[in-house]
């Protein structure tokens, strides 16, 4: 069974200024197009469809024009919901869409409830494991501590129970969201960290033929087995050492694995430059930067004057500017943000801790600051979802 696998669409984001509404559209017709083509037998997409969970009228409009032309094509197609999503709102109307062969799984309660198709060796159950929040589902699943390995074991142990009881020689198919250990992250993803841990082991999935995954916005594969599909479309300048694509995956008689990479169209290359500015307006080197949109990194030990004027000159796509001056770690005119920059709010807020009193938490205040941020994050997920 040959499946295409995509996920982490985000529609309705922008990418700095620019709206990516008409190059999600463009995605949307590559994907279909990529379907006939390869002549695949399913799409998956795992989660985060839409950038956030109320998403504006064109974004649904554009997600809507995909379902047709999907259930137009007659492939079948599973859908899961993401951390950006309104699984509710995504799901609403899943039983209606479903008869047009489209699969909506957003309900926790459902991951082991697949959809099974057939090729000509056996059936495949596709498995759809919605982002699970740990704080959210934990009674769901009967856990007594809300973290992401537990909850998502407790569904793949539904999912390894249910695969059982079917006919022997039956194929899987697992659809999560999730951030898988090994995978490497960017700036796009939002942060899902829980009491301190946010990445799972890939063996939480073992027993299953193949695991296509979302969250990350890398295309990258865990192990043959497990894959990152990544974003189609770039959302950060972290991504720009990225090449945007979906997986093609063959699964054969056996569950044997085989999977090609389809590059994604991407309206413009991305590139990171530093330097003075002298040198950035001037250096022939840049030349191939001149047509892609550009993060410009200044390293002047004095602001210039006017610079994203300047250099929209010479890189007329310039969306962002970063003012990086070049002087020892120890000169106290280093920024704030430059000191904090790659340390999370636990450690910051330890930091802060040790500089007041002279002395570092204690593991029991370690736990009440990492519980604190948790129920933050939770507590903005519930906001999010009930707007």
């Amino acid at each position: 069974m040959r499946i295409l696998h995509t996920s982490d669409w985000h529609l309705g984001r922008s990418f700095h200024r620019v709206n990516m509404l008409g190059a999600q559209a463009d995605f949307i017709g590559h994907l279909v197009a990529t379907a006939r083509e390869h002549e695949v037998d399913a799409v998956v997409v795992s989660g985060d469809v839409y950038d956030r969970a109320v998403p504006p009228l064109a974004a649904v409009e554009l997600f809507d024009d995909a379902l047709h032309r999907l259930a137009a094509l007659g492939v079948p197609t599973v859908m899961i919901s993401g951390n950006h999503d309104s699984a509710r709102r995504l799901g609403v109307g899943a039983g209606l869409i479903g008869r047009a062969g489209i699969h909506l799984r957003t309900a926790p309660a459902a991951c082991a409830d697949p959809v099974v198709l057939a090729d000509g060796h056996s059936d495949v159950a596709f498995y759809g494991l919605p982002y699970l929040e740990p704080a959210l589902v934990k009674d769901e699943f009967g856990v007594k501590r809300a973290g992401h390995e537990a909850v998502l074991g407790a569904a793949m142990d539904r999912v390894r129970a249910d695969l059982a009881a079917r006919t022997p020689g039956t194929r899987s198919v697992v659809l999560a969201h999730a951030f898988v250990a090994g995978g490497e992250a960017s700036d796009s993803e939002r942060d899902i960290t829980i009491g301190g841990v946010s990445a799972v082991p890939s063996g939480v999935f073992d027993g299953v033929d193949y695991v296509a995954l979302g969250h990350l916005h890398g295309s990258q594969a865990i192990s043959e087995r497990v894959r990152y599909s990544g974003s189609p479309l770039p959302y950060s300048f972290s991504e720009s050492t990225h090449r945007k694509s979906m997986w093609l995956v063959d699964i054969g008689a056996a569950g044997e694995i085989g999977a090609e990479r389809i590059d994604c169209p991407v309206p413009r290359p991305l590139a990171r430059i530093r330097g003075d500015i002298g040198t950035l307006l001037a250096d022939p080197e840049l030349d191939r930067h001149e047509e892609a949109w550009v993060e410009a990194t200044l390293t002047d030990a004095v602001r210039p004057d006017d610079p994203m004027a300047r250099l929209c000159e010479r890189f007329p796509h310039t969306l962002s500017l970063v003012f990086d001056p070049e002087r020892a770690p120890d000169d106290p005119g280093v920024s704030y943000a430059q000191r904090l920059e790659g340390r999370s709010d636990q450690q910051i807020a330890e930091d802060f801790v040790t500089h007041v009193r002279g002395a570092g938490p204690d593991r029991r205040e370690q736990a009440v600051l990492r519980a604190a941020f948790d129920t933050v994050r939770v507590d903005d997920t519930l906001r999010e979802v009930a707007r």
